[in-house]
């Protein structure tokens, strides 16, 4: 009778979890499900509410987290609080608490309605995109940082929030392997890539400000943007990234992935990022650079960044730590145009945009002594031979359904659909299988005019993408 008592949306699996949980949730604290009450298996009740069994196991796990459920391998969940235990003992908190609509700022209002963050379960499958391989990297080298840097913090004064030790590092990196132009002091770390972008917009956008963006591109900076009153407009690609439109005027900002376009990985040429400079006004017109993943480049020489061939000041530019070596490090870092240092970093300290201190100085003895370009090498060669072996294995297995696009560098590809547009149908298919990917048309602005897989090589070992590759070739 339980599944009688849920209502369930059919939206992306992520969406189904959250909506179970906050159901079961309620029925617990609102007394209809009582203390001691033993729930149906995950199987069962996935069965009857026709769902994954994954999206029950983690609703109730989630709630035995939380304390309204005792869970134990092998044995049915058990209800562990009367209804009301949660609330004023008789319920009636947790009832009229449901009932109330909360009064939210307009940016909160509208937080469901776009498609940012990304929405994926946990654990990690096969092929998500947009991350690494955490099981290369050199754990304990890392750790003996760490542990370095711990021992010393005692000693260390109350020092700035943007470490010199490794902005210097960063500096020297960022000059000899990217080819941007910048001292030090115009280099700010950050908790996130995107933090950066949310620093950027809290500082230079005003409501109705103009802001281009690629289209399909990173739902992040879209998101940023419009959260501090940007009008956002999505710019068509063609086969060097982002296009401008004759005879738009320039926007207050753009934003660009040009050593990899996020998701296509087309690389902008260099007579495309000298147009764009050409047509932005100093002063007036900013552009924001994400070199989210330019660590990582195959077929020829990596372009050098568009900051390096920027002369007017014109240029931010963006990266993270969390590709090129594990996302449990967050650490991203701003490069600023010297006009605008001073005031980003009273900004950066304004929000609480600060990275912990520990961190850093561990992360600059990382540099320093080599051991970042170290596993760069590594990580290129091993990615490399990845990407290839997925390519090889769409066009065997999936060519008559997908087509290709081979990126030069990165850490994901996109495959296009040859037939039909139901790119989101089969995405959730494929996570039902045990393979995440991400639809191309979700990373449109406006209405998608492409449709496919975004699929990430990065994560995953040869014989895994061999096994996510015969599951998706079924599945089709």
């Amino acid at each position: 009778m339980i599944s009688a008592l849920i209502a369930l949306r059919r939206v992306d699996e992520e969406g189904l979890v959250a909506q179970l949980t906050g159901q079961l949730r309620a029925l617990i604290a609102t007394g209809r499900l009582g203390k001691g009450l033993a729930l149906p298996s995950s199987r069962r009740l996935a069965s009857d509410l026709g769902v994954s069994r994954n999206t029950v196991t983690y609703a109730f796990e989630q709630l035995a987290a939380e304390g309204y459920l005792e869970a134990s391998h092998g044995r049915r969940p058990v209800v562990t609080v009367d209804g009301g235990e949660r609330g004023d003992g008789t319920g009636a908190v947790a009832s009229s608490a449901r009932s109330a609509r909360p009064q939210l700022s307009p940016w909160a209002s509208k937080l469901k309605q776009t498609d940012w963050p990304m929405s994926y379960q946990a654990p990690l499958k096969p092929l998500r995109p947009g991350h690494g391989d955490f099981r290369e990297f050199p754990n304990e080298i890392w750790a003996r940082c760490l542990r370095r840097s711990a021992m010393r913090a005692a000693r260390r004064e109350l020092g700035p929030v943007n470490r010199m030790r490794l902005r210097e590092a960063l500096a020297h990196y960022l000059a000899t392997s990217r080819g941007v132009r910048a001292t030090a002091e115009q280099i700010l770390i950050l908790p996130s890539a995107q933090a950066a972008l949310t620093l950027i917009a809290a500082v230079l956008i005003s409501p109705r400000d103009d802001v281009w963006v690629e289209d399909p591109g990173y739902p992040g900076a879209a998101a940023a943007f419009r959260a501090s009153g940007a009008r956002v407009t999505g710019m068509r690609l063609d086969e060097q990234g982002m296009q401008r439109t004759p005879g738009m005027a320039p926007p207050k900002l753009i934003f660009m992935t040009p050593s990899h376009q996020h998701p296509t990985g087309r690389l902008m040429s260099l007579a495309r990022r000298t147009e764009f400079l050409r047509s932005s006004r100093p002063g007036k017109t900013w552009i924001v650079e994400d070199d989210y993943d330019g660590e990582f480049h195959y077929d020829s020489r990596p372009v050098p960044a568009l900051q390096g061939v920027d002369a007017h000041g014109r240029v931010f530019y963006v990266g993270t730590f969390s590709k090129a070596m594990t996302s449990d490090i967050r650490l991203g870092y701003l490069v600023v145009p010297p006009a605008l240092v001073g005031t980003l970093e009273i900004a950066q300290r304004h929000i609480g945009l600060i990275a912990a201190s520990h961190v850093q100085e561990a992360l600059a003895e990382f540099v320093a002594d080599g051991h970042f370009l170290a596993h760069l090498r590594r990580m290129r060669r091993l990615y490399h031979a990845r990407r290839d072996h997925l390519v090889e294995g769409l066009e065997r297995h999936l060519g008559d359904v997908l087509s290709v696009e081979i990126p030069s560098g990165g850490i994901q590809l996109v495959a296009r659909l040859k037939r039909g547009r139901a790119d989101q149908a089969a995405v959730k298919r494929l996570v039902e299988a045990g393979v995440e990917t991400r639809a191309l048309s979700s990373l449109a602005l406006g209405r998608p005019r492409d449709h496919g897989l975004l699929l990430g090589f990065a994560a995953w070992r040869e014989n895994e993408i061999s096994a996510a590759l015969r599951t998706m070739a079924s599945c089709f």
